[in-house]
């Protein structure tokens, strides 16, 4: 203030202004500085303990508590710091420790997150997969059935190993759509469709998204189940990488019911959907089911925390920052599951001459078959005719 004043005196009576350097705190008062404001803009840490530790001195508060007027050690911007780093006494009849945080700035922190690098980075990872995609089939077009089909047709999937997959296929398209209209609705939508439209799409689509979980998950656990043992790494997937799926060579190299290809796309949607569901569990249920807290307490008896240098990682949360963490880790496994989900539609659609049949009708061609599953072909026929009879 005096210097401020100074300023205002040496503008009024038109005296030089010397310049001024940046004061000690202790000539604050307490407050941040110049130094504290440009480092803050420019990104850079700032030891904000003049504010932590400034709370006042709770014994001459305790003394002078009962007094009208003045409230002694405890005024009101120290009262407020007190709130806001968590140092100030308040007492709660109900709710327990995490209900005395009463303000809780990190939401500051994750919207810039969400409002920046998270739909910038998300957002060219989808259109990038896409455009790869796009042209990768202008180069090589659709991969067709060499020769001629045969019309005789052998039973790929069953009926329940269809349903199974569309269940989950279909809960988590509709869980992309509507997390990416929460996500980017106020950018794409409202400017164009207006705010009325987009809080409609907003409270249908947290419908949607908090019902639909269930069938993904129950959808994950089912096709984990059918089809965990033949997604197992053999031999064989070593041939199909080496010749790229039968992109580099003459011929399509030998496969069982799944190549090395739909080995990785099912680990990936198994390790990526357990994530997204756990992350997405936690969310929906913060106060019973913390996740990050316990997670970094393990990290750090284990010393994770120390090898991966991360430092001491904090094993005290309150729900606000559990659902914080939560909502941007499971915002980015998405967004990687998003990507490989649209290469796989790619493939099961335009990608490949036959491959939606086998989760169409259930069957394919044997000559798809011969083709992209040799030995798993082989198998079928060798179980359709029976073992070998001897000679």
């Amino acid at each position: 203030m005096r210097v401020l004043l100074w300023l205002m005196v040496c503008l009024i009576m038109g005296l030089p202004v010397a310049a001024q350097t940046t004061p000690e705190r202790i000539a604050t008062g307490g407050a941040q500085t110049l130094a504290d404001i440009m480092a803050r803009q420019n990104g850079e840490a700032v030891d904000d303990s003049f504010r932590r530790d400034n709370t006042g001195d709770p014994d001459q508060a305790a003394a002078l508590d009962q007094q009208l007027g003045t409230r002694g050690g405890v005024s009101d911007p120290e009262f407020w710091r007190g709130l806001r780093y968590g140092s100030a006494d308040v007492r709660v009849s109900a709710g327990g420790e995490v209900a005395t945080v009463l303000v809780q700035d990190g939401g500051l922190r994750w919207l810039a997150f969400r409002a920046g690098p998270l739909r910038q980075y998300g957002g060219w990872l989808l259109l990038g997969t896409m455009a790869l995609l796009l042209v990768f089939y202008l180069l090589r077009g659709t991969i067709a059935i060499e020769g001629e089909k045969t019309g005789r047709m052998v039973m790929r999937f069953k009926a329940f190993e269809r349903f199974g997959h569309w269940l989950l296929g279909g809960a988590f398209i509709l869980l992309g759509i509507t997390g990416l209209t929460s996500l980017f609705g106020r950018v794409l939508i409202i400017p164009y469709l207006g705010k009325e439209v987009n809080s409609t799409l907003l409270e249908l689509g947290k419908w949607l998204h908090n019902t639909v979980a269930w069938a993904f998950i129950v959808g994950l656990v089912i096709i984990f189940v059918m089809w965990v043992a033949h997604n197992l790494p053999d031999r064989t997937d070593l041939v199909w990488i080496r010749q790229a799926g039968g992109i580099v060579g003459s011929k399509h190299p030998p496969a069982k019911k799944f190549n090395a290809g739909q080995k990785v796309i099912f680990w990936s949607v198994i390790l990526l959907g357990a994530l997204i569901s756990l992350t997405g569990v936690s969310l929906l249920f913060p106060y019973e089911l913390p996740l990050f807290a316990k997670s970094f307490a393990f990290a750090n008896d284990i010393g994770l925390a120390g090898l991966l240098r991360l430092g001491e990682l904090s094993e005290t949360m309150a729900p606000q920052e559990e659902m914080q963490l939560a909502q941007m880790w499971h915002a980015i496994l998405a967004f990687l599951l998003m990507a490989i989900v649209i290469a796989h539609i790619y493939i099961g659609s335009v990608g490949m001459e036959g491959a939606y049949d086998a989760m169409g009708s259930g069957e394919v061609d044997e000559a798809w078959a011969k083709q992209h599953h040799s030995l798993w072909l082989e198998e079928i026929q060798q179980g359709q005719n029976g073992p070998p009879k001897p000679e």
